[in-house]
C-alpha cells in the first residue's frame, strides 16, 4: 500500500531521529508532502501502463461480439539513490551545544527535500543517469497541452487549464509555482475571468489554495536558490525561452506514485575519524511511477500576466 512521508513518519514511534527527518521532508515541500510513496522489493520496479481500454458495445440476440483488446505499455522503473551526510563541527556543538545539530540537520533535509521535488519536476535521466526523469520529460502527446499558439507563450487561459484537469482521470493535485497561484487567484477576484477559489488547511495547519477543490501544491526554489517553475522554459514554437507550466496530477497507488525500497534510512554515524565531526547520513532508494496513460496532464507555455478566460 502507498503511503505519504507524513504518515511514514508515524510507523515507528521509537525511531525518533529517522521520524524527525521524514516529517521534514514532507513539511519542506508541497509535492512531497502529497505524493504517495509504494515499496517495491529489489533495485527496480516493472509494470504495465494502460494505454487504452477493451472495446465494448451492445449486441443483438445471437450475435457476437467484435473481438476486441486493450493496449498495455511495459514500463521498468529504476530506483535511485538519493541523500546526502550531515555533519556539525565539534567546535560548534561544544560553543552552542547539542541541540544546535539539529537546526543544521534540518537544513540539509530542507535541501535534499528541495532538491528531489525539482527532480520530480524537471528531473532528466539523459543529463544525469543517477536521477529519473520528472514530470517535464513524461508528459507527451494528448496529456501536454498547450497554453496557445504565441512563441515565448500566452497569459493563462482558464478555459485551458479546465481543460488540462479534464485531460487527467480523478485529478487530486495541481503544482505550479506562487507566481501563477497568484494569477488564478486574482483571476477568481476578476468576474470577467472568473474561478472557484477555495482553502483549506493541509496537516501542518497550512493554509492551502484550492482551484476547483483541487489543492494547489507550490514547486518553489530548489537546493540552490533556483526557481523550479520558473518563466524560463520554451513557448509553443519552441524558440523563447520566457514560459512557464502548470501540472494536473492524479496522485494514488495505481496513478502517479513515489517508489521506494523501504522507508527512507536514517543513521546517526557519531564523530568521524577523518575530521572532528558529527555526521548522519541520510539515503532513500527511490523512483517515480506514472501508473496510468492519465495520471498527469502539463499546460505549458504560459507567459506573466493576467489570465484570460
Amino acid at each position: 500500500m502507498a503511503m505519504t512521508l507524513l504518515e511514514a513518519s508515524k510507523l515507528n514511534s521509537g525511531e525518533v531521529v529517522r521520524n524527525g527527518v521524514i516529517e521534514m521532508f514532507a513539511r519542506n515541500s508541497d509535492v512531497l508532502g502529497a505524493l504517495p510513496f509504494m515499496d517495491v522489493q529489489g533495485g527496480s520496479y516493472a509494470y504495465t501502463q494502460e494505454g487504452s481500454l477493451p472495446g465494448v458495445a451492445f449486441r443483438g440476440v445471437n450475435e457476437a461480439y467484435d473481438e476486441s483488446v486493450g493496449v498495455l505499455n511495459p514500463q521498468v522503473e529504476v530506483l535511485r539513490i538519493a541523500g546526502g551526510d550531515l555533519d556539525v563541527d565539534k567546535a560548534i556543538l561544544a560553543m552552542h551545544g547539542e541541540g544546535v545539530r539539529t537546526t543544521h540537520e534540518a537544513a540539509k533535509v530542507k535541501a535534499l527535500s528541495l532538491y528531489l521535488t525539482k527532480k520530480i519536476i524537471k528531473g532528466d535521466s539523459t543529463v544525469d543517469v543517477r536521477e529519473f526523469d520528472g514530470l517535464q520529460n513524461r508528459i507527451t502527446g494528448s496529456q501536454k497541452i498547450a497554453n496557445g499558439s504565441t512563441d515565448g507563450g500566452d497569459v493563462l487561459s482558464m478555459a485551458k487549464l479546465d481543460e488540462a484537469i479534464d485531460a487527467v482521470d480523478n485529478p487530486t493535485h495541481l503544482i505550479m509555482s506562487k507566481a501563477m497561484r497568484r494569477v488564478i487567484t486574482a483571476a477568481a477576484r476578476d468576474i470577467n475571468v472568473g474561478g472557484y477559489i477555495s482553502y483549506t488547511t493541509d496537516a501542518f495547519g497550512r493554509k492551502i489554495t484550492n482551484y476547483n477543490d483541487l489543492p494547489i501544491l507550490i514547486a518553489d526554489y530548489d537546493d540552490t536558490g533556483d526557481r523550479i517553475l520558473d518563466f524560463d522554459e520554451l513557448g509553443f514554437t519552441g524558440s523563447t525561452a520566457t514560459a512557464t507550466s502548470i501540472y494536473v496530477v492524479s496522485f494514488g497507488e495505481n496513478m502517479l506514485t513515489g517508489l521506494q525500497n523501504g522507508i527512507m534510512q536514517v543513521a546517526d554515524l557519531g564523530e568521524l575519524d577523518s575530521k572532528p565531526v558529527k555526521r548522519t547520513r541520510v539515503e532513500w532508494y527511490v523512483g517515480l511511477a506514472a501508473l496510468h496513460g492519465r495520471c498527469a496532464a502539463r499546460l505549458y507555455g504560459i507567459k506573466s500576466g493576467a489570465a484570460t478566460d
